[in-house]
């Protein structure tokens, strides 16, 4: 068994405005991180096209739509104040819910024990029919659906370590009680949702916010205390990950502050939790990480465990 990496250079077409955090630049130095020696063993392949069909597991047909007709002939379209898209959007974003869907077959068809999704745009901020902060679908709600429509699982944990709430995983999974939403994330902080109180339709929903300053003491407690036994409790048949490295110290956009180490210890106990539950079987996708240093450390760590664990 090994570890899949799945990526595509049309990933790096989504093309944000100068300044912009969510950049092209993300992607480049997450792929040179990974090109290292260390990372020879990783089996890698190109992630496919998602199909429309795919996206409405989650999405209604009238949102594709507008989105796929929203992406310019040149330049940017703003579809809010946050979130953009470029000629090569579309192209990127079913290349990101493509990852996705491509990881979990290979998982769950023994083919990988784990796998990574170094992707872009990111997706956890997308709600049903709206665009958010720099999303356009959401990736790992649509792989949970996959999971529980094509592959016929009946419990599947998401794990959202992303600085910022998942808010659109929350809204695209409010209802489903076959999937289990965890979020820790810094509060106050963009986009205002993940209160303790949001528990989702079926008690589904675990939020768990964090002081802006958390160090991974703090972290680490949270995780020790709430997050794994609520994990060990929900016994998932598969576990999918919200990879987002914006919680490092190093971060611009938040005031949390991990580093690699916690990030790799999280790793750790995440794959303890699918090694007892699930055979393992674990699929991880990246969603923010601002400082590209950081960002390229962080999934350097992330990724090393996840190959460490499926030897």
């Amino acid at each position: 068994m090994t570890t899949l990496l799945l990526t595509h250079p049309d990933c790096m077409d989504h093309v944000t405005p100068p300044g912009h955090p969510e950049q092209v630049a993300r992607l480049e130095e997450t792929e040179r991180a990974l090109s290292a020696p260390d990372f020879g063993g990783l089996l890698r392949e190109k992630a496919p096209l998602a199909a429309e069909g795919d996206l409405a597991l989650c999405h209604p047909r009238a949102y594709v739509e507008a989105v796929r007709n929203a992406a310019p002939e040149q330049g940017w379209t703003a579809l809010d104040a946050d979130t953009h898209m470029s000629p090569g959007s579309w192209q990127a974003a079913l290349r990101g819910v493509g990852a996705n869907l491509r990881a979990v077959d290979q998982v769950l068809g023994g083919a990988a024990q784990n796998a990574f999704c170094a992707v872009r745009p990111p997706g956890h901020h997308a709600e049903t029919a709206k665009p958010m902060g720099f999303c356009l679908f959401g990736n790992v709600a649509i792989a949970a659906r996959h999971a529980l429509k094509r592959h016929g699982l009946s419990r599947v944990a998401i794990v959202d370590f992303d600085v910022h709430h998942g808010n659109g995983t929350q809204d695209l999974l409010w209802k489903e009680e076959r999937v289990l939403f965890v979020s820790s994330h810094q509060m106050p902080l963009y986009p205002g949702t993940g209160a303790a109180n949001e528990t989702g339709a079926h008690g589904n929903i675990l939020n768990v916010p964090l002081d802006p300053g958390s160090d991974g003491t703090v972290f680490r407690a949270v995780y020790e205390k709430r997050i794994l036994p609520r994990l060990d409790a929900f016994a998932p048949e598969l576990v999918l990950i919200s990879a987002g490295f914006d919680a490092h110290a190093a971060d611009p956009l938040a005031q949390l502050m991990l580093c690699e180490e916690d990030f790799a210890w999280l790793t750790h106990r995440l794959c303890d939790v699918a090694d007892c539950h699930c055979e393992g079987r674990i699929v991880s996708t990246l969603e923010g990480g601002y400082d590209l240093k950081a960002l390229a450390a962080s999934v350097a760590a992330h990724v090393a465990v996840l190959m460490e664990r499926g030897a």
